[in-house]
C-alpha cells in the first residue's frame, strides 16, 4: 500500500488475477486496465512472472490479447494449455481460446 493507503498497481494486478473464476481466462491487457494502467500489460507479465508462487496466483489463466498462450513449447506453454484444460478451457485449432466464451 502507498503512503496515502491507495493500493498500488501491483497489490491492484494482483487482486485482479486472484479473482479470474475457475475455467476463465483474462488477458494481460485486461488486467492492467482493471488495475488502473491500460498500458500495463508488461507490468502483468512481471507481476506473473515474480509472484505466482508467494501469491499463489492462477497464473495459468492469463492470456494474451489474441487468446493464446504467451510461454513458449517448452517453457510452460504445455504446462498451462493442460490446467487450462482441466478446467473446461477449450482451445481452437490454432491453439486459441474464445475470449468471448471463456472470458471474464
Amino acid at each position: 500500500m502507498s503512503a496515502d493507503n491507495t493500493p498500488s498497481f501491483h497489490e491492484r494486478a494482483v487482486a485482479e488475477i486472484q479473482s479470474i473464476p475457475y475455467g476463465r481466462v483474462a488477458t494481460y491487457g485486461q488486467i492492467a486496465a482493471r488495475a488502473g494502467n491500460p498500458r500495463g500489460s508488461r507490468q502483468v507479465s512481471r507481476i506473473l512472472h515474480s509472484s505466482s508462487r508467494k501469491e499463489k496466483l492462477p497464473w495459468h489463466r492469463v492470456i494474451n490479447a489474441k487468446g493464446g498462450i504467451s510461454l513458449p513449447p517448452g517453457g510452460g506453454y504445455e504446462l498451462q494449455k493442460s490446467l487450462l484444460r482441466d478446467e473446461g478451457v477449450e482451445f481452437d485449432e490454432r491453439g486459441l481460446v474464445d475470449l468471448e466464451r471463456c472470458g471474464c
